[in-house]
């Protein structure tokens, strides 16, 4: 079974890339995120791989990492998403991103992949919950600060602090990260007014 590339990038095509290895070039399927990540025609590339196998036909998927290529077979895990609909997913969102919707149970932002709906996007944030890959975790303060918000267990200052940011434009999951690491440095009973302070100067630096 094939599971890295190492080769010279021989083309590109909509949805995939050829990797020239040692002279055969192997078709590979990739997420808009991955082929942007690539390096140029005729350059060195290293692409993890993995492999599909059905009656009628034999298909590579490449990957820009590890993490990535652990999610692409967890979002497979739930019903109705195929190999189509989870790179679509890694192309809307970055694995730290899927990561913070399933803790935050954000349905709107999986929703921002084309292919997922309403219903396949409740279906993934409530079935993938606590399934996050080791290779696509985040950091343990983050994760613990997002599942609170997810379950509605966060202090009133944390959450208002969160809602402020949010809506100043930030995503919840840019918000969120911010302020675990200012509670974690500050405490988490700092006040709302000086949560929303430290975490727009975090979010700027």
């Amino acid at each position: 079974m094939i599971g890295k590339l190492k080769g010279m990038v021989d083309s590109f095509a909509d949805d995939s890339v050829l990797i020239d290895c040692g002279g055969v070039c192997y078709e590979t399927f990739c997420s808009s995120r991955t082929l942007q990540a690539l390096p140029r025609v005729g350059e060195a590339a290293v692409v993890f791989i993995e492999t599909i196998v059905r009656e009628d036909m034999i298909r590579l998927y490449g990957f820009s990492s590890e993490a990535e290529k652990a999610w692409f077979n967890l979002l497979m895990t739930v019903q109705g998403v195929g190999a189509r609909v989870a790179l679509a997913i890694l192309s809307a969102l970055s694995p730290s991103e899927i990561s913070s919707a399933i803790a935050l149970q954000d349905k709107a932002m999986m929703g921002r992949a084309s292919g997922v709906g309403p219903k396949l996007a409740i279906r993934l944030v409530t079935e993938l919950k606590g399934k996050v890959p080791a290779t696509g975790a985040i950091d343990a303060g983050v994760l613990g600060l997002q599942s609170a918000l997810g379950e509605g267990l966060a202090s009133s200052n944390i959450t208002d602090a969160v809602s402020a940011l949010t809506n100043l434009g930030y995503s919840s999951a840019q918000a969120s990260a911010a302020l675990a690491r200012i509670v974690a440095r500050e405490g988490d009973d700092t006040p709302t007014e000086k949560l929303i302070r430290l975490g727009l100067r975090e979010l700027s630096s």
